[in-house]
């Protein structure tokens, strides 16, 4: 290697999903970095599954715990975790208790007593539990330049050793200004948990890590049975495929609606379906699957408002059978209703399944009940948080079809409560309309990128096959409005209709 190349830098996996990507491709190896927040964010179970991924015999992980949790008591949860693997204790993970050199010593002590277990294991992970209560018991005679002292030794002799090591500490972070443990460490990773209501929801900030680009910003992290997940907020707008120039057209199930929509839905696009409580939403987004089923195709559906089973129930009284294509792994019905939801999750737990299942198509029913299941403060950013999510969605290749509830209103064509329409490529539009004393529903589709489609508003009817399309209406005024008018003229006055239909798409 000549003088000019840099110093390739190996990247370790951390097994944390998503971490990897936060990180910007792993944890640098041989790094000296801080794990640090408030109680209650993860700290230790971050360290533990890091530490079980990467620990091997011949390259051991040492945990030193200092005046914490005793070793048995932690491992008493940890081994809760799928990632604690038993058979490493003892050989590829083990755990030393430094609490009494912190009470009786100093910090050259401590330090003494660290770098002899190095020396004596060669580890290639050293994680230090808690290094907080190092500092508290060092400040009381030592001086802040001492402290510095000690840490960047600390810092060179496990780097020397070719460690990368992990400082756990809980911190404010009013603490980070002009802390000597934050100056010397490569990375520092930021724990939190948060309030909303009702809710907590857990973040990770990466607010320093030397020599590579790591994402910037909050990520949500959940603990769940296996450990830390964690949820990157560039997930799926990265290295997918894009969509071709040539899209074929995806059956809708409902034959009148194709030929509307100029031959079906291009393939990849973002399709949005709005109308009020009752006007058949749903009932169109099962036809779609259901469609695309019968044409050996996968699908997903992500439901926020009834149960799998209840759904599935709903699609029979349809005459479709959604029960074997779930059990072929043809179908998968999630069900997402935490309450304390982020859209980042929502969007791993989608295209995991979409790659699990080779999915072609997706429906989201609906966006007022994701909305509802998210965490207050994620409510706040819906519309952006759409924004990505969708983006993500279709760079997989997937058709989407959204459907969202409106409050009908007599005075104008609202499309959607979240101004979101610009997100979606196609938008078709149900609404009611009183003609002689009867409510009656209409459909039209106002939008489509890919091409030209039918301007005619149609009636239409729920059965017991789905939704059935009738005729255009011909011979009123005013149909986009739900109070139309009956006109005695002709073809001039359904033209003018057609003309006012095309007005509100632009």
């Amino acid at each position: 290697m000549s003088a000019d190349d840099p110093v390739k830098i190996r990247k370790l996996s951390t097994g944390v999903p998503g971490f990897d990507e936060i990180l910007g491709g792993g944890l640098p190896e041989y790094s000296f970095n801080i794990i640090a927040g408030s109680p209650g964010g993860g700290k230790t179970t971050l360290a533990h599954q890091v530490m079980f991924a990467n620990a091997t015999p011949e390259r051991p992980a040492l945990y030193f715990t200092v005046l914490g949790e005793p070793p048995i008591k932690m491992l008493r949860y940890q081994q809760q975790f799928s990632f604690f693997d038993r058979t490493k204790l003892n050989t590829a993970v083990r755990f030393i208790n430094l609490s009494e050199v912190v009470l009786e010593k100093d910090l050259d002590a401590v330090l003494t007593a660290i770098v002899k277990e190095v020396e004596a294991a060669n580890p290639g992970i050293v994680v230090v539990d808690s290094f907080r209560t190092v500092v508290r018991k060092a400040t009381g005679g030592t001086g802040e330049a001492d402290l510095q002292a000690f840490v960047q030794r600390l810092a060179l002799h496990l780097t020397s050793w070719q460690a990368t090591t992990f400082l756990i500490g809980e911190y404010t972070e009013g603490e980070i200004r002009d802390n000597p443990v934050f100056t010397v460490a490569d990375g520092l990773f930021w724990l939190s948990q948060q309030v909303e209501r009702n809710s907590i929801v857990r973040k990770l900030q990466i607010m320093k890590l030397r020599g590579q680009a790591s994402v910037p910003g909050l990520h949500t992290l959940r603990i769940t049975a296996d450990g830390i997940q964690t949820f990157p907020r560039t997930f799926g707008l990265t290295g997918r495929r894009k969509r071709t120039h040539e899209q074929r057209r995806l059956s809708s199930g409902i034959t009148e609606l194709d030929s509307m929509l100029g031959g079906g839905i291009p393939e990849g696009d973002s399709l949005l379906i709005a109308g009020p409580s009752g006007s058949g939403k749903s009932v169109f987004a099962t036809q779609f699957i259901a469609e695309g089923l019968r044409l050996g195709e996968s699908g997903i559906v992500a439901i926020f408002e009834e149960r799998p089973e209840e759904y599935a129930g709903r699609a029979e009284t349809l005459g479709m059978d959604f029960e074997t294509p779930q059990q072929n792994g043809k179908l998968s019905i999630l069900y997402l209703r935490p309450l304390d939801l982020s859209v980042d999750e929502t969007m791993r737990e989608i295209i995991d399944a979409v790659e699990r299942t080779g999915a072609k198509r997706l429906v989201i029913d609906s966006l007022a009940g994701f909305e509802l299941a998210l965490a207050p403060g994620f409510r706040e950013d819906f519309r952006e948080s759409l924004y990505r999510m969708i983006g993500a969605l279709t760079r997989t290749g997937v058709t989407i079809v959204s459907t969202v509830e409106l409050v009908e209103s007599f005075t104008e064509l609202a499309l959607s409560p979240y101004s979101i329409s610009f997100l979606s490529d196609d938008i078709i539009r149900l609404r009611y309309v009183e003609i002689e004393g009867q409510l009656r529903k209409v459909l039209m589709v106002v939008k489509m990128r890919g091409g030209n489609h039918s301007k005619d508003i149609r009636e239409y009817e729920i059965t017991s096959n789905g939704l059935q399309i009738g005729e255009r209406l011909k011979g009123y005024r005013g149909l986009i409005t739900g109070v139309p008018e009956r006109l005695t003229g002709g073809s001039s006055d359904d033209g003018e209709e057609t003309t006012s239909t095309q007005d509100s798409k632009e």
